[in-house]
């Protein structure tokens, strides 16, 4: 474990091409555990907790918070380990902050990708449920939140048959504090719409969606892959939005392609 002066943790596994792999809202890099196991053997990959996780704090105000500002962090993390350029994959809210990356630092990157990810900004009615869940959470709990949301992450085929992950990931969520759900939130409620990031990069870009992800729907990923010049699109069926651990040995695989593709 690395510990940086600004507070971000991350862990560093295998030797290559550096491939960084950033978690999600109510997730740390825990998350990743599947694909750091199969790829540490063929790249090094790079995966840090975010600011706000148990073992990164948060640093800002949880209503000053921006995608922007985990951003940097990352731009910091490269810079500690001499790192001038590697590939960078966001799984949802990790997706936002791979999209600032690439739009502010594009010179760092090999390729980039989204994971269960989208390039739009919350319509208004995302923002309406965003401000309700912050005031969930205020009055009931970061814990009974995601106790009540995590579950609809899921396709329904695993949700039924590997109930016990879907609890390790609830129970996971007791680690964090009502400030940092908020403050991420936040963050996703106020970012900017980043298609145009997709559109002017030149840079491959990969996505992995799922057919049952009702946070970030097939449709419109399907619409966002469009947009790139050099693309790479795989479509999970039967996977909601956590195909990380829905489908691993398909993700996996997907990565490892990706990567080789660009090297």
């Amino acid at each position: 474990m690395v510990q940086r002066k600004f507070n971000l943790h991350y862990n560093i596994y295998g030797d290559g091409i550096p491939i960084v792999l950033l978690h999600g809202f109510g997730e740390d890099g825990s998350i990743w555990d599947n694909q750091v196991n199969f790829l540490k053997d063929y790249c090094k990959v790079i995966i840090p907790d975010l600011q706000g996780t148990r073992s990164s704090p948060l640093m800002e105000d949880k209503n000053t918070l921006t995608i922007e500002h985990m951003a940097n962090d990352i731009k910091d993390l490269l810079d500690q380990e001499n790192i001038t350029q590697c590939i960078l994959l966001g799984h949802s809210m990790g997706g936002y902050v791979t999209l600032a990356f690439a739009e502010k630092y594009p010179t760092y990157l090999k390729g980039f990708g989204l994971i269960h990810s989208t390039a739009y900004a919350d319509n208004e009615a995302k923002k309406v449920n965003r401000a309700r869940g912050i005031e969930i959470i205020a009055e009931y709990g970061g814990y009974s939140f995601l106790k009540n949301t995590i579950p609809n992450l899921f396709g329904e085929v695993f949700k039924e048959s590997f109930s016990d992950a879907v609890n390790e990931l609830i129970e996971k969520s007791k680690l964090f504090s009502n400030t940092s759900l908020q403050a991420y939130y936040h963050a996703m409620m106020v970012r900017p719409d980043r298609a145009f990031v997709l559109k002017e990069s030149h840079l491959p870009i990969l996505f992995i969606a799922g057919t049952e992800d009702v946070a970030a729907p097939i449709d419109d990923v399907l619409e966002q892959a469009k947009l790139p010049t050099t693309k790479y699109l795989h479509i999970l069926d039967g996977v909601g939005h956590m195909g990380m651990w829905e489908d691993a040995k398909e993700v996996n695989q997907f990565i490892l392609n990706f990567i080789k593709n660009i090297q």
